[in-house]
């Protein structure tokens, strides 16, 4: 007996079918030694098993052969190079990204946002962070055997966030033998080694088999000052020391004596220390120069590194002939490592007003820390950058029981399985300041007979850990209190502790089969129930929630909620085997979902399939879906950070409505310019502010709903064998988005529209700038998207050369629309087609060549030119000055389209091994400059390639 024959009919095992009318999906392919029950497969997006249910919705389908041939290392490289995928959520570009989901890789289908593609692992659920974000890597590549894309909403089927599509990993199961596999490659600017090993082990016996996948993963990280567009600055390599930050490495301050130093003060002269100058003398000072300015991205990382290391086990097990038990175990570690440069000190911003004591020994005003003033000063603090080491360890247990029954001759398919899976999360950040002890190093101080700076004075020393800091003594300069002391920076920069914990419980029971004949085939049926529960924490240690350091204040986030569902689904065949109507199906789903919460919900979907012809099959849906609200957007805690906004009351503003009555009631000079760090005038707009702005969650927020239609057209004509073509329609609508309420969105309101309501989160300095404003989420959002897919697959006859296969696949996104406000207040909704992320084509054509052991694959990844609001109107960075929208000025600047080429070499070896050699990008392309920094912290759109990628791989089987 084949001890595998229940577990395929049950669907246990990875099987997949030829569909010669779908070009998206990979050829049938038999698992070794086994069978495939044709009648009874089970697919992503339908609990109902029937060999046609791959057909009624768009379902791409890559397999392991297929991932084999391209040069990614990871599973969300893999996906995030799909046509339909959106922008990578938190690229590793963003290097200036903070908080739980940094560290993260993700997949935006339709870019809809990661969190409303569904990522399941063989079925259920991947484990989630706090917001929803559900991270691919934890899955290791050795362990997928294929992956299947659901292009379209599924909420009746999955529950919530199921709303752009669902993407279902596939892991290997019933391997028999054992495969070995290094992976290592570079840029060729000599960065970003990658190394990657992998082994696979399995064994089959008369009724069991046991799978096992390790998997060693190290990608080291980019620094940006080796990348030509960022190791200048924030415009590139446009960019000038007038561009760089006011808050020099080399330290400046404001001498009381002679000028006003206030705060709010727009007269302040900010000096540096000469060249071998006296720190103590006030005349060894000169006024801070641009060319002294601090460059902060030297000391960024560019992409962030990743290290991870994974176990897979999954073992089956044929108690009867009908009744399986499939069980699956993930253990996975992700590390990731990202730098910014070291914080800019302002004594006098209000989130830390810490001066240089007037009795300090380092005070020029004083004379041996005598009869001196407080000073204002300002220090990037170069000696220390700061880092985030972040550590997720992932643990998944997913056991499911399963069989068949024979019922008045149908046949029946039931299930019963549970899920735990548990992220547990720890981030350690080094180099932000404790304010505490930043106090006492700024306080009095002295000089001891030894000539050593110490804290308090000679009569009262203060003795213990304290130690002095002169921040006015440059970067490099030793000497007392100088930062580069490693004591003082054990005394000066604690290390700061997050710890997180999510855990996902489910149990789930199902059950399938056919009701009755009927005259055009059989209808069939799904049911099912689920209990799930979902819980969180995300919770900063006592220092980081204080308040006292120069970090970004967090608060606890904590939370839990469960939720119970049932769904039943039917697929009914109305007409077979008839003229124009080979087959005609229509499929019915529904599912009611119960949160403890919200309340309660019901998503149905509709699915039409018609074969007129043999060779031609026309397929639609409709479909409701929906978000529920995680638990960071109802329970997370206070957050701040450095927004960059518009304030609509400076005169340099596009629609400026400086001095009416709302500014000037806020206490908003006539003339006032609105200020960035450091004070300083804003150059270009949006512009980051120099003080920390509050956000925070909203416990009342209802679910996000959507509705989706679909429409396609799959033709396989008889006249030319191999050739597949497909093209399908989508509609996506969103309503009670939930998004942040938005700092542009609370000014203009309050002082556009002239809604006071609004104004009572916004407080001004005395100066007129923004100082604090606290905000939150709300179900305020709502956009449609519209676009069209087409793929074309053509396998040629067999040459006298070698095989040829063609696949091309293409994305074309005619609408992207978010609802937004007029000048005049009302809502409307805003078209960004275009914008960096929002290609309106995207399209990769694929070529493989195979001939005996040898084989080429080539690529081709292209995307349409791309469009930003400009920053400048003269006329380099503004092409499209003139540009309307809504009626109003929308002014931008346009770059053309991108094509990056891939090409890999392989040869399968007499000993069973496979060696492959290939280039990413391998004509070095390079994208355009994009001052607006989409999904990066660079002017280079995050998405893009970095530069020219070499890698290396062996396979060896045995």
């Amino acid at each position: 007996m084949n001890f595998r024959t229940p577990a395929v009919r049950l669907g246990l095992l990875p099987a997949g079918i030829a569909l010669a009318l779908v070009p998206s999906f990979a050829s049938a392919q038999e698992a070794a030694s086994g069978t495939t029950d044709l009648d009874r497969i089970s697919v992503t997006g339908s609990r109902i098993r029937g060999a046609n249910m791959e057909t009624q919705q768009p379902i791409l389908t890559m397999t392991r052969e297929s991932l084999e041939k391209q040069g990614f290392s990871s599973v969300a490289d893999v996906l995030n190079n799909l046509t339909s995928a959106g922008s990578p959520a938190i690229s590793r570009s963003e290097s200036l990204a903070s908080g739980e989901n940094v560290g993260g890789y993700y997949v935006d289908i339709r870019n809809l946002g990661a969190e409303r593609t569904l990522v399941l692992m063989n079925g259920k659920r991947l484990g989630a962070t706090t917001a929803g974000l559900q991270d691919l890597s934890q899955i290791p590549m050795s362990a997928v055997e294929r992956i299947e894309i659901l292009k379209d909403g599924a909420s009746s089927i999955y529950g919530s966030d199921a709303i752009a599509g669902v993407v279902n990993v596939i892991t290997r199961k019933n391997f028999d033998g054992g495969e070995a596999q290094v992976y290592v490659g570079q840029y060729d600017n000599g960065d970003g080694d990658t190394q990657q090993y992998s082994m696979t082990l399995g064994a089959t016996g008369e009724r069991g088999s046991l799978t096992l996948s390790a998997e060693y993963n190290k990608q080291d990280p980019v620094w940006a000052k080796d990348r030509w567009y960022s190791r200048d600055g924030g415009l590139g390599p446009l960019s000038t020391p007038e561009d760089w930050s006011p808050i020099s490495q080399n330290g400046s301050w404001c001498n009381p004596l002679v000028y006003d130093c206030s705060r709010t003060s727009k007269t302040a002269v900010w000096q540096t220390l000469n060249q071998g100058g006296n720190p103590n003398n006030p005349a060894d000072y000169h006024e801070l120069t641009p060319a002294e300015y601090a460059n902060s991205n030297e000391q960024m990382t560019l992409l962030t590194g990743v290290e991870r290391k994974s176990l897979y086990v999954n073992g089956t097990y044929d108690f009867t002939d009908t009744i399986s038990l499939n069980t699956d175990v993930l253990y996975n570690e992700r590390k990731t490592f990202q730098q910014i440069a070291g914080y800019p000190y302002q004594s006098n911003a209000t989130n830390i007003n810490t001066p240089l004591s007037a009795g300090s020994a380092f005070n020029p005003t004083a004379v041996n820390g005598v009869g001196g003033q407080e000073v204002s000063f300002r220090r990037r603090l170069w000696e220390v950058p700061r880092t985030t080491d972040s550590q997720l360890k992932t643990l998944r247990f997913a056991p499911t029981v399963s069989g068949y029954f024979e019922l008045a001759g149908k046949t029946f398919d039931w299930d019963v399985g549970a899920l735990w899976n548990r992220n547990e999360s720890v981030k350690s950040n080094y180099g932000d300041m404790s304010l505490i002890a930043a106090r006492q190093a700024l306080g009095p101080s002295f000089i001891d007979a030894n000539g050593v700076a110490q804290c308090g004075t000679a009569a009262n020393p203060t003795g213990g850990e304290c130690l002095p800091w002169n921040p006015l003594l440059p970067y490099g300069v030793a000497g007392n209190g100088s930062l580069s002391n490693p004591e003082l920076q054990s005394f000066l920069f604690p290390t700061y502790t997050t710890r997180g914990e999510t855990k996902t419980t489910s149990f789930t029971a199902n059950l399938a089969g056919s009701i009755v004949t009927l005259p055009a085939g059989d209808l069939g049926f799904a049911v099912g129930v689920e209990h799930r529960k979902e819980e969180g924490s995300y919770v900063p240690d006592a220092f980081s929630q204080s308040g006292q350091s120069t970090g970004l204040g967090q608060k606890p986030t904590q939370g839990e909620y469960d939720l119970n569902e049932v769904y039943l689904e039917l697929n009914v065949p109305i007409l077979a085997d008839m003229a124009f109507a080979k087959e005609l199906t229509l499929n019915v789903a529904s599912r009611y979902s119960d949160y403890s919460n919200f309340g309660g919900t019901t998503n149905s979907k509709f699915g039409i399939t018609w074969r007129p012809l043999d060779e031609l099959l026309v397929r639609g849906t409709y479909a409701e879906g929906f978000r529920a609200p995680t638990i960071s957007d109802l329970y997370g805690g206070l957050s701040s950070s450095f927004e960059s906004y518009i304030d609509p009351c400076g005169t340099t503003a596009p629609g400026s409505v400086a001095g009416n009555a709302a500014c000037s009631a806020a206490g908003v000079p006539a003339d006032y310019v609105q200020l960035g760090q450091g004070n300083k005038p804003c150059s270009t707009l949006p512009c980051q502010s120099g003080d920390q702005f509050i956000s925070g969650a909203n416990p009342n927020l209802s679910p996000e709903t959507s509705k989706s239609k679909t429409m396609g057209l799959v033709w396989s004509p008889r006249w030319v064998q191999g050739l597949d073509v497909s093209l399908d329609w989508y509609r996506y609508e969103i309503s009670n988005m939930i998004i942040a309420d938005s700092v542009d969105r609370i000014l203009r309101d309050c002082y556009v529209l002239g809604n006071s309501g609004r104004c009572d989160v916004v407080t001004r300095a005395d100066d007129g700038h923004v100082s604090a404003i606290t905000y939150g989420t709300a179900n305020l959002g709502m956009m449609e998207t519209e676009g069209f897919d087409l793929g074309i697959k053509y396998r040629l006859p067999e040459l006298a050369i070698g095989q040829f296969n063609i696949d091309w696949q293409t994305s074309y996104m005619s609408k992207y629309d978010e609802q937004g406000q007029n000048a005049d207040g009302d809502n409307i909704m805003i078209g960004r087609v275009g914008e960096a992320g929002l290609f309106r084509v995207r399209s990769n054509l694929g070529v493989n060549w195979q001939y005996g052991d040898f084989g080429v694959n080539y690529t081709a990844r292209y995307y349409s030119g791309m469009k930003e609001g400009c920053i400048d109107t003269g006329e380099f960075w503004c092409n499209a000055p003139d540009h309307m929208a809504n009626g109003e000025a929308d002014p931008l600047r346009k770059t053309g389209s991108n094509t990056f080429h891939d090409l890999q070499v392989s040869w399968k070896a007499p000993w069973d091994a496979t060696i492959a050699l290939g280039a990413n990008n391998v004509f070095d392309h390079k994208g355009p400059l994009m001052y607006s920094a989409p999904n990066s912290s660079f002017a280079y759109y995050g998405g893009f390639d970095i530069g020219r990628f070499l890698y290396m791989k062996y396979t060896q089987k045995f």
